[in-house]
Parts: C-alpha cells; sequence; structure tokens
C-alpha cells in the first residue's frame, strides 16, 4: 500500500504565482495532482509539471466562500482523482499553501502512519458555532460576501433578520445528527474518500443554505463512522491534519518574511497561507524543500 502514489487535490481562485511555486514542490513521479480552479477564474495560469500528472478539471464549481459550493468543488476533486486509481493518500490544498518538507520526507511520514485519517478536528466545545452555521437555515447562503452597495446591505439584512428571527423561536434543523468541525484542509486514505462519494448526495443537499459546511461536512462524516477509530489523534487540531495555519486574534493571516524560522522549525508538513507579497519567503521555502528533495535523490 505504502508504494502507491499521493493525490494533490488543490482549491485555487487566485494568487496563481504561489500556485505555481507549490506545484513546483509537488512535481514529484510519487503524486498525482488535480487543481479545480473557481469557475469565475476567466484566464487559468499556465502550469506544468516534469515527473507529476497534472489534471487540471474542466468541469468547475462557481464557489463562494461560505457556501456549500466549497463543498461541491471539493467533490469534483476526490470524484475526478479516484476515478483514475486508488491513491494512499489524498491531500486537500488550497492555492496558497507550500509543503514544509520534501517529498521523501512527506511519504515517509504516511508510509509510517498508513491507514490513518489526518482530519483536523477543533478541540473544545463548539456546540453555538455549530448550531449557529449548520441547524440554523441561512438565505442568499452564496452572498456571505457580497461587496458593497444597496443589493449587498439587502442580504446581509435578510440574513440576520432571519436567523434572529429563529433564535427568537427557537428553529432548529438537523438535530438528529452530531456534528464536528475543523479545518478543511485534510489528508485522507482512499477507503475514507469512497465512503465520502457514497454520501456525495446527502451531504449536499444537507448543507445547502448552512455556512461554512466545508468546516464541517467531513469531519461529521468521519466521526458518525468506522472512521472515527483511524483518525490520527492529537491534542492539537493542527497536528491532526499535519497543517500549520497562521491565525491572530480569529483572523487567518499571511505569513511574512518574518516568520520563516518558524516555519522551517515546524514538525508538521504543510502551511497556509502564503501570498505573492511576500514573495521573498515564498522562494526561500521552496528553495529550502526542492533542496531536500534534491540532496534526497542522491
Amino acid at each position: 500500500m505504502d508504494r502507491l502514489k499521493h493525490a494533490y487535490l488543490i482549491l485555487a481562485h487566485n494568487e496563481f504565482d504561489v500556485l505555481q511555486k507549490l506545484v513546483h514542490c509537488l512535481d514529484d513521479k510519487r503524486n498525482d495532482i488535480y487543481i479545480h480552479f473557481d469557475q469565475k477564474v476567466a484566464q487559468l495560469p499556465e502550469l506544468s509539471t516534469q515527473h507529476a500528472q497534472l489534471c487540471v478539471l474542466h468541469a468547475r464549481v462557481d464557489v463562494h466562500w461560505g457556501d456549500v459550493s466549497v463543498v461541491a468543488a471539493e467533490y469534483r476533486l476526490f470524484e475526478t482523482a479516484a476515478a483514475q486509481q486508488q491513491y494512499a493518500y489524498y491531500h486537500v490544498l488550497s492555492g496558497v499553501d507550500l509543503p514544509l518538507k520534501s517529498q521523501y520526507e512527506i511519504h515517509a511520514f504516511f508510509a509510517a502512519h498508513q491507514g490513518q485519517e489526518f482530519i483536523g478536528f477543533q478541540k473544545g466545545n463548539c456546540d453555538k458555532e455549530i448550531d449557529r452555521k449548520v441547524r440554523r437555515f441561512h438565505v442568499y447562503p452564496s452572498r456571505f460576501r457580497a461587496g458593497k452597495g444597496p443589493s449587498a446591505y439587502w442580504y446581509r439584512a435578510a440574513r440576520a433578520f432571519s436567523l434572529r428571527l429563529q433564535g427568537l423561536f427557537g428553529l432548529y434543523r438537523n438535530q438528529d445528527v452530531i456534528f464536528k468541525k475543523g479545518t478543511q484542509w485534510v489528508s485522507v486514505t482512499d477507503a475514507f474518500v469512497r465512503y465520502l462519494l457514497t454520501h456525495k448526495s446527502a451531504v449536499l443537499k444537507m448543507y445547502q443554505h448552512t455556512f461554512c459546511s466545508d468546516e464541517i461536512f467531513i469531519q461529521t462524516l468521519c466521526w458518525n463512522s468506522r472512521f472515527r477509530l483511524k483518525r490520527h489523534h492529537t491534542n492539537s487540531e493542527y497536528h491532526d491534519c499535519q497543517r500549520m495555519i497562521g491565525w491572530h486574534k480569529g483572523e487567518l493571516t499571511e505569513w511574512t518574511s518574518a516568520d520563516f524560522d518558524r516555519l522551517i522549525a515546524s514538525d508538521l508538513l504543510f502551511a497556509r497561507k502564503f501570498s505573492a507579497k511576500n514573495m521573498e519567503l515564498v522562494d526561500r521555502m521552496v528553495e529550502r524543500v526542492c533542496g531536500k528533495q534534491t540532496s534526497n535523490s542522491t
């Protein structure tokens, strides 16, 4: 099983200079790379690989932040990859992620932990957040980030009024489901991916008119299945999924050159998020990771 390839599933919509660097880091004969570009992207970047198979999905989803369309795009990636072959692991990344380790280190790590599901579960009680996100009915879910102007104000007002009304009358849905949440960026086995695919229709139906279901559907399916016993379980959500994610006061922040030493000292495998505004850092990270890959191959 440890000789099987890995599939990298990338959700991208901007920062294509960073995406090119990410693809370069993953360009290994033991990998296949699948990329879903948001349907709103009119001009796709030119990407190429020398060793890994690269597949850019033709059937694209119009993705809206916080909406179930994010889940639909993930499912497109899982479906496309699983239809090609059986992979040892499927890694869900964003287009602004980078590996912190070489492909030799990453493959060795997953070979040593083969069969475990690397899914981040939020620690502590998050019942109130879950109630608000998936047990309430959210109107106009694709308009959470509608921008400015009268129409955007109307969408936000309608959503706020609807949620307040539901709270006033104690209206909840999906009360028979045990929900769990965490980061959407996971590394999971072929068996779990095929389990996800059998629940696609039910998932897309249940999470209509919810908020940020991409942070919930995988954790919930895992928790309510036999795969719960297979999860890589630590005291840290980010060690659970092997992602280093920069949060500051509840906001997702971009790594800067000042974080270089912290990033290379991490024992985690992937990090997000990076930006072309800090390309010096991106280049240093890529040089380090690819340098390790070169030294390990000689």
